[in-house]
């Protein structure tokens, strides 16, 4: 058999006359008609499916300063800020110098790290499969690293110091001040009060604002379900003058801009056993008992420790637990009646879900960008992959990140209840 060979775009190897013949006719076949690799226009064109699928994902991350990571220079990250100076209020007395202020700056630093996934499909899938398997696989692939690196960017920006607490509707027009996330329900909603709230706290600590004048806002659906209520709302497509639209902004109010996403974060802790939400104490616990007695479902040894649980309002930590008790931390407050429910301590005090809505300035937080290591499709044939029998392909993303906050003080995080409390899962 001849031993010559000519080589495709890819620098793939695929003539016939390498050495395959049609084993009835003896004619020079191709092993791989498709061809082994990917021609560079169909790489372009699945990284262009995987960045547009991925972008309609990234919500957070659109409103971070993008701060570069040259190749060969590590993987972490350092930036400065300069220290601020106070006014100099007094005047200068003749001849005599004045002490000055130290000049100083705060590093922040962030290391990036890398994040993937990828999926099979098997021959006989792509063979019969009525759809096209591989470009399906493609955009799924698409959404999930963009899901993926906004939640990532959205779990560093929880940790953000500035809170501020809905408060809760007492019946008659007033409202009662809420000082902890136990003390919030599905009544205590964001408002347009609350919302200037958050505006005031940022203006006040000198939070500069984004494109339009505005902040930026992160809402989940069903806390913007409630706030879009509100006769001062206006909605996206009522703007007086044309300006650029962030993904998934919805509208504006009180000097906000505000993008809904289900990815805004949803708190709420998992059901305490594994047939029911809640427990309850199975019997009469004085003051300062560590360890009660629970009864309402069935709890496996060990699957509470380190969970938080609400009894009559006070947030307790769980140390450990049997089938039948618990031992928190710190011990009971007050006496603890037979009967009285255990919540999960993770939402509100009634057990339901928390909504974080997130107000920023600008550059209030850094998003790395590594050069060479960005948002990445990856296919391999099965020619290549798929074993010595080439039954499978794959499709697969890769990318570096990291998520760094600059400025606590350009940032607010609003935690209110919502209509959907009780239903709404964690996210």
């Amino acid at each position: 058999m001849s031993n010559e060979s000519t080589f495709n775009a890819a620098g793939t190897n695929v003539t016939a006359s390498a050495g395959y013949v049609n084993a009835y006719t003896g004619a020079p076949v191709d092993p791989n008609p498709e061809g082994i690799g990917m021609s560079d226009a169909m790489k372009t064109y699945y990284d262009t499916e995987l960045l547009q699928n991925a972008r309609s994902k990234l919500v957070f991350s659109q409103l971070g300063k993008r701060q570069a990571l040259p190749r060969n220079h590590g993987a972490t990250v350092e930036m400065r800020k300069f220290n601020t100076f106070a006014p100099a209020a007094q005047p200068l007395q003749e001849g005599v110098i004045p002490p000055g202020k130290q000049f100083g700056m705060t590093a922040v630093t962030a290391a990036v790290s890398q994040y993937g996934d990828y999926t099979t499909v098997s021959d006989v899938l792509e063979t019969h499969a009525v759809d096209p398997i591989i470009l399906g696989a493609a955009e799924e692939m698409g959404a999930a690293a963009g899901e993926t690196a906004d939640l990532l960017c959205r779990n560093e920006l929880l940790s953000g110091t500035n809170v501020i607490y809905a408060p809760c509707p007492n019946g008659d027009g007033t409202y009662e001040p809420v000082e902890t996330r136990g003390g919030l329900n599905g009544s205590c909603t964001i408002t347009p009060d609350v919302v200037n709230q958050a505006v005031t706290m940022l203006k006040k600590q000198k939070a500069p604002t984004l494109e339009g004048n505005c902040y930026a806002v992160v809402i989940h659906p069903s806390v913007a379900y409630d706030l879009r209520k509100s006769e001062e709302w206006i909605d996206v497509h009522k703007y007086a003058s044309p300006e650029e639209i962030y993904n998934g902004e919805i509208g504006k109010l009180h000097g906000c801009r505000f993008i809904e996403t289900t990815n805004a974060p949803v708190l709420r802790g998992e059901d305490l056993a594994s047939d029911r939400r809640t427990l309850t104490v199975s019997a009469n616990a004085a003051a300062g008992t560590s360890t009660l007695g629970i009864t309402g479902g069935t709890v496996e040894a060990g699957s509470l420790a380190g969970r938080r649980v609400y009894i009559a309002g006070v947030s307790y930590t769980v140390t450990g637990n049997t089938g039948d008790s618990i031992t928190i931390e710190p011990a009971a407050e007050t006496a603890v009646p037979g009967g009285t429910v255990i919540l999960p301590g993770e939402g509100g005090g009634d057990g339901g879900a928390v909504y974080a809505t997130l107000f920023f300035g600008k550059d209030a937080f850094c998003v790395v960008d590594p050069a060479g290591m960005g948002m990445e499709m990856i296919i391999k044939p099965r020619g290549e992959v798929g074993g010595p029998l080439e039954q499978f392909s794959t499709v697969g993303y890769k990318f570096e990140t990291a998520t760094a906050i600059l400025y606590q003080e350009r940032m607010v995080r609003v935690e209110s209840g919502s209509a959907y409390s009780a239903v709404d899962e964690a996210n």
